[in-house]
């Protein structure tokens, strides 16, 4: 376990310093200084960094310098900072608190935040074209990848499902399972293949690391909604009960907080099955099982 910890200390640690490499200030960006600004503070605020810790993960299971993933793992950070940011907006979910500090809305106003989350919805795609570690080849794929996992088809659709969802009566764990996958799965298992494609791994391999990754995504969400009875508000960083508040449809409302998480256990243990083409995966097993146990 000390072993898992010092490494996903070190992912960690790696992604802050990119991350503020990556959007730094400069002389050409002193007239946009608030923009900036804005952009790191909810950068900054810290979170779990999952999915750029899961690009690395493949990346260095499959026998390759992790190092040579620092793009892409930035890169889905950023997009997954900008899904925040949106997220928290009055016309959206309307949360005044992200991560125990006032929302970027809150801090800098609404135009700014929607500016600053658009702004960290495109600079992704710059680092990964810029990155000198990747071949052209890897670059196109990534990029592709990504734009797909975003789009319509993935985390920007599952948000419309959700939204929509709270004004139905009738939803159930088939329409739960299809928004969780795309407004959460996506980016999970883009993270995932994403470490792949930087270690030039088959397709064979690049779809079961995108499997493990749904399944990853799919337990992280339901574990969320039982965080959102069960959890410190504290420790969570925002409100508990949110979700009831919203007239959301979760795990949780339709069976239950120990069925919930009965359902995520056994997704969990289905996902730690498809890493049997991931290399060394003990890294993997074990982030798994602490994402399935976390309180926050």
């Amino acid at each position: 376990m000390n072993g898992f910890k010092e490494k996903l200390a070190e992912y960690i640690s790696y992604t802050e310093n990119n991350l503020a490499e990556y959007n730094s200030h400069t002389s050409e960006t002193e007239p946009q200084r608030n923009l900036v600004e804005a952009m790191n503070y909810s950068l900054e605020a810290g979170g779990k960094r999952v999915r750029p810790v899961l690009v690395y993960a493949f990346c260095e299971a499959l026998g390759t310098d992790y190092r040579k993933a620092k793009a892409p793992a930035c890169a889905i950070e950023m997009i997954h900072t900008f899904s925040l940011i949106h997220d928290d907006l009055p016309s959206m979910d309307n949360d005044d608190f992200r991560r125990g500090k006032p929302s970027c809305h809150k801090a800098f106003g609404e135009a700014m935040a929607v500016l600053a989350g658009d702004a960290l919805s495109v600079l992704p795609f710059e680092i990964i074209a810029d990155d000198m570690e990747l071949s052209a080849e890897q670059k196109i794929r990534i990029i592709s990848e990504l734009s797909k996992a975003v789009g319509k088809n993935g985390m920007i659709g599952g948000q419309v499902i959700d939204m929509e969802n709270e004004l139905k009566t009738d939803v159930d764990e088939s329409n739960l399972r299809n928004m969780y996958r795309n407004k959460t799965g996506q980016l999970i298992a883009v993270s995932c293949v994403m470490g792949c494609i930087c270690a030039g791994a088959d397709n064979k391999t690049i779809e079961s690391a995108r499997e493990y990754g749904y399944k990853l995504g799919l337990a992280f969400q339901i574990i969320d909604d039982i965080l959102d009875v069960t959890g410190n508000a504290d420790l969570l960083g925002k409100p508990i009960g949110s979700d009831v508040e919203e007239n959301k449809t979760t795990f949780v409302t339709l069976y239950g907080v120990e069925k919930a998480q009965e359902i995520a256990d056994r997704i969990s243990a289905e996902a730690v099955e498809c890493l049997g083409n991931a290399g060394n995966s003990s890294f993997l097993v074990e982030l798994t099982d602490m994402l399935l146990k976390r309180k926050n």
